[in-house]
C-alpha cells in the first residue's frame, strides 16, 4: 500500500467516538484502527483485531501498520476502553471494577507505553478520557478513577516525551451519544445527562472527533500536555 500522507492509527475505532476518529483523521492522514468485539465493514480504512490488555497484540498492532503503510506511525488514538454498569463505591462489583482496570488503565497504558517507542519523531498521541474526572456523577466513580489514571500517565508522557518533539494530551468529553453512553439508560437518565449542559443536549461523536482531529494537526503545535473539555460547557 503507498503511502500518500501521514499515518494514524486509532485503538478502538469501528463505533462510537473512535469511529468519528477514523473519519475525521481521513481528510489529513492515512488511518489504519483496531477493534475487538464489532467487526469493521468491507473497503473501508486498515483494521487489526486487538485487545489491548495484550501488550504483544498491541505492539503487533504497530508492526504491521508500519507494514502495511510503508511508514511508522505518526499519530496514535488510544481510544479503546469500557464501561460497566453503574453504581455507588459502597456496593460496587468488585469483578466489574476488575474489568475496568484491565481494560480502561492496563489496556491504555500498553497502548501508551508502545507509542511512546514507536511514534515517529515530531508525532501526536492523543487519549481519551471523560470530564467526569473533574464532574463528580454519583456511580460512576469507578469508571471516572480509570480515566484519571489515563490522565495522569498523560501528563508525565508528555515530560518524558517532549525532547522528540512528541505532542501528548488528552481529550475528556462530556457526554456523548455512542452505543456505550445509550447503554441501560431510561430516557430520564439521558435528560438528565443532557440537562448538564447548558445547551441542555449530549454531544456527538463528531463533535469530539473534530477536536482529536485538531490536536493531530500542526494547527495544534503549542498544545502539549493538555486535558481538552469538549463538554458543552458541563463544567
Amino acid at each position: 500500500m503507498t503511502q500518500k500522507k501521514k499515518l494514524a492509527l486509532v485503538f478502538g475505532g469501528s463505533r462510537g467516538i473512535g469511529a468519528a476518529c477514523v473519519q475525521v483523521l481521513a481528510e489529513n492522514f492515512d488511518v489504519a484502527y483496531t477493534y475487538v468485539a464489532s467487526s469493521p465493514s468491507g473497503g473501508g480504512p486498515k483494521a487489526y483485531r486487538v485487545d489491548v490488555g495484550e501488550p504483544l497484540q498491541v505492539a503487533q498492532a504497530f508492526a504491521d501498520a508500519a507494514r502495511d503503510f510503508g511508514a511508522p506511525v505518526h499519530c496514535v488514538v488510544a481510544n479503546a476502553g469500557i464501561g460497566v454498569p453503574p453504581g455507588p463505591v459502597a456496593q460496587f462489583d468488585p469483578a466489574n471494577f476488575r474489568r475496568l482496570v484491565e481494560v480502561n488503565i492496563v489496556g491504555a497504558f500498553n497502548v501508551l507505553r508502545e507509542a511512546g517507542q514507536r511514534v515517529a519523531d515530531g508525532g501526536s498521541i492523543i487519549a481519551i478520557t471523560t470530564s467526569m474526572v473533574r464532574h463528580a456523577v454519583p456511580g460512576f466513580g469507578p469508571y471516572a478513577g480509570s480515566k484519571a489514571a489515563v490522565e495522569c500517565m498523560v501528563r508525565s508522557m508528555a515530560k518524558e516525551i517532549a525532547p522528540r518533539k512528541v505532542r501528548v494530551n488528552a481529550v475528556a468529553p462530556g457526554p456523548v451519544d455512542t452505543d456505550l453512553f445509550r447503554a441501560g439508560k431510561t430516557e430520564e437518565a439521558k435528560q438528565r445527562s443532557a440537562a448538564l449542559s447548558p445547551f441542555n443536549r449530549i454531544g456527538t461523536p463528531k463533535e469530539v472527533a473534530e477536536v482529536v482531529g485538531f490536536l493531530a494537526s500542526e494547527k495544534a503545535s503549542w498544545v502539549h500536555g493538555q486535558i481538552v473539555q469538549p463538554n458543552g460547557g458541563m463544567i
